[in-house]
């Protein structure tokens, strides 16, 4: 099972990126998806989530209104797409698959990706 996440990169205050985070290894259509993401010198903290069928999402308060998780279970990929970015969004962003249908837990994610970098410039 491996997890690829891509997409990150260096973008202003302001701006707009689209991270991506394609699945192989096994079909993940049954199982929820998310997004972490890990400041310098900081925890890993949730940002959002997508239930299996992709009809429900749950949101940290920091991406509320500004981010929007999808995935496309044809492409095994869950996206997030970020808006209104901020200096304090930088940070390495990881992917997950839970092991259940729509994960309210961290403790549910069983399956991690290697992290993207997100850089915002003020």
């Amino acid at each position: 099972v491996q997890l690829q996440a891509c997409g990150g990169g260096l973008v202003q205050t302001g701006g707009s990126l689209r991270l991506s985070c394609a699945a192989s290894g096994r079909t993940f259509s049954n199982y929820g998806m998310g997004w972490f993401r890990q400041a310098p010198g900081k925890e890993r903290v949730f940002v959002a989530a997508v239930s299996s069928s992709g009809g429900r999402t749950y949101y940290a308060d920091s991406a509320k209104g500004r981010f929007t998780v999808s995935r496309d279970n044809a492409k095994n990929t869950v996206y997030l797409q970020m808006n209104s970015l901020k200096p304090e969004d930088t940070a390495a962003y990881y992917c997950a698959v839970a092991s259940v249908p729509f994960p309210v837990l961290t403790t549910q994610y069983n399956y991690w990706g290697q992290g993207t970098e997100l850089t915002v410039s003020s």
